[in-house]
């Protein structure tokens, strides 16, 4: 049978380096995990105990398209708890994660041809959802002094029918500041485009709140997910805002495309939006391993990153000590045990330069990984 042209998309770099770590590990060496944003630590035990709950009572069918409605609610609180928004829940649409989301929301918005504007370095599913979709990703090279951010600079003279931007951003861990986003959002809601905003590194923050696009307008799209801050990746379970008018065209295509999230998923998910506490220790832990990379990779010879202030990622320059990254990660997993994402993974054109180290696994992991990660550099004679 012929494969469709859609199909021809890049893999995602970082979920091959998972693989080849799954290798080593079965080969029985201990492999220290900096590749995925993944949090090392388990689902809320509010999320747990209320599934356990749902599973003895319930058969957990099928649910609304639009997700449990107590749900929503609950979502729609938490914008008042983290922004003091009011937010109507019917704006509120439950998705199979982000990655459901992003399917939704290009869908909805953007036609056959489209283009869409997208900061590199940037999370490299975007431009191949968009690819698939067959939707044009239109890359902005962004720059450090910008914080690898798209400003309203960096979309001028283009012509765009849409911006997606994510702040705190992966794989940089930097933020648009209040007035920074207003006056992206302002220039392209002036010039027709679009606006998206992925904010599912929101509530990992280590000085400053992160803003959402929903405290400068209503006419956006808002995407977020239990995966990060909620610590629950593998129960994929996402949601997005809307604006009133676009509900009802999102809801048709999410029945058609998902008929609903998973139930059991959403469940936990409204466990985990009664786990603040819980939550916010893990968070404690990420701050301690945010002090502990930078200290660590200064000691190693990398010199040239930016502290996030966000997520759970420090995106290095490694210029000086070689112009492969790919070969650079591989080395380092073999050699080191270490996994580490290359920066072509979210930049194709300047990320044979770089990498990105996530510190999002336990401390104790974290201080093993700079140990070796020292070690390697010496051996290679980079320090």
């Amino acid at each position: 049978m012929k494969i469709s042209n859609r199909s021809n998309v890049d893999s995602f770099i970082v979920m091959d380096v998972m693989e080849r770590a799954r290798l080593e590990e079965q080969a029985g060496r201990k492999i220290v995990h900096m590749e995925v944003g993944q949090p090392g630590t388990p689902a809320p035990k509010g999320a747990i105990k209320a599934l356990s709950k749902k599973m003895n009572t319930e058969p957990l069918g099928y649910t609304v398209a639009l997700g449990l409605p107590f749900l929503r609610l609950k979502i729609s609180e938490l914008y008042k708890k983290w922004y003091n928004l009011e937010l109507n829940p019917d704006r509120v649409i439950v998705t199979s994660g982000s990655s459901g989301a992003f399917l939704l929301a290009f869908t909805s918005l953007f036609d056959k041809g489209s283009k869409v504007g997208i900061g590199a370095p940037g999370y490299p599913s975007y431009r191949q959802i968009l690819k698939a979709l067959e939707i044009d990703p239109i890359i902005i090279q962004t720059t450090s002094e910008e914080k690898f951010q798209i400003t309203s600079n960096s979309i001028f003279g283009r012509k765009l029918d849409g911006v997606l931007v994510a702040s705190p951003a992966n794989p940089t861990g930097s933020m648009l500041n209040f007035d920074s986003l207003k006056a992206l959002i302002e220039k392209c809601n002036n010039n027709g485009i679009s606006f998206i905003s992925d904010e599912i590194y929101h509530g990992v923050e280590y000085k400053e709140k992160a803003v959402s696009a929903l405290q400068v307008t209503d006419d956006c799209y808002v995407i977020n997910s239990f995966s990060k801050y909620f610590s629950m990746t593998g129960w994929r379970i996402g949601w997005m805002v809307v604006p009133e008018s676009h509900v009802r065209q999102v809801e048709r295509l999410a029945q058609n495309m998902f008929i609903c999230a998973p139930h059991a998923s959403q469940i936990a998910a409204a466990g985990a939006l009664e786990s603040f506490s819980e939550l916010e220790e893990n968070l404690k832990v990420y701050k301690t391993n945010r002090d502990l990379m930078i200290r660590g990779l200064s000691e190693a010879g990398f010199t040239d990153i930016a502290p996030p202030d966000g997520a759970f990622y420090i995106y290095a320059d490694i210029s000086k000590f070689s112009n492969d990254s790919l070969e650079f990660s591989k080395d380092m997993l073999k050699t080191a045990g270490v996994a580490i994402t290359p920066g072509l993974d979210f930049d194709s054109e300047r990320g044979n330069t770089t990498i990105r180290f996530s510190y999002a696994r336990s401390t104790n992991e974290i201080k093993d990984g700079i140990e070796r990660i020292v070690n390697f550099m010496i051996e290679r004679g980079y320090k």
